[in-house]
């Protein structure tokens, strides 16, 4: 008799413990989901590089990680379930590479470098880029030597007045880039993020 008890308080025991192995293991995946899915959907997204507008900077099939803290809420868009929109807050520099909606097809995602901040006007002739602004009323050409070879030009005279609430953005590759030249400007509620890392291939992993 007590050895059948034994038994008994055996199976009563593995399956008290099994049960107790389950239940951590939906608490570690219920932490996991506490922790990782805030800042998979409000903090970063992964983003293909398709084309070759921004090279030499940025190449096809590229892996890179988009920054959207502060720019933008877009994860409910990105399933095309449009939940709710949050205006971006934190200024974007000129200069800085960023990933948006299109404004022509909005399902689509292109990746670009910011020229013109609201309210400027830019115009680009003799393969320059000019900016004119408050401080600039005159106009400055614009540097691009930091990231633009020498033999890329920038090409087509163009010139805009953004709206406030407007970006201009060029592809690296002026010559083979579709962009502000093409389609106009990008409203700033289409922003996802900029770049902050360069994942793939290893070799040319960069943070900026």
């Amino acid at each position: 008799m007590n050895k059948g008890k034994d038994t008994k308080n055996d199976a009563a025991e593995n399956y008290s413990g099994v049960g107790s192995f389950i239940l951590e293991i939906v608490k570690v995946f219920l932490m996991a989901l506490i922790i990782i899915m805030p800042v998979r959907i409000f903090l970063f997204q992964p983003f293909f590089v398709q084309g070759a507008s921004m090279e030499p900077n940025f190449e096809n099939n590229q892996y890179l990680i988009i920054n959207e803290f502060g720019y933008r809420q877009t994860a409910a868009e990105i399933a095309n379930v449009k939940l709710f929109t949050v205006k971006p807050f934190k200024k974007i520099e000129r200069q800085t590479v960023v990933v948006f909606r299109y404004p022509k097809k909005p399902d689509q995602f292109f990746i670009k470098r910011i020229i013109g901040l609201p309210g400027e006007k830019v115009e680009i002739k003799n393969n320059q880029v000019i900016i004119y602004n408050e401080e600039n009323s005159d106009g400055f050409v614009l540097n691009e030597k930091e990231y633009l070879p020498g033999s890329v030009k920038t090409v087509w005279d163009y010139s805009i007045k953004l709206k406030e609430d407007e970006y201009f953005v060029l592809g690296d590759n002026r010559m083979f880039s579709s962009d502000s030249r093409s389609w106009g400007s990008v409203p700033e509620e289409d922003i996802i993020g900029k770049v902050l890392l360069r994942a793939w291939p290893a070799d040319k992993l960069t943070i900026f």
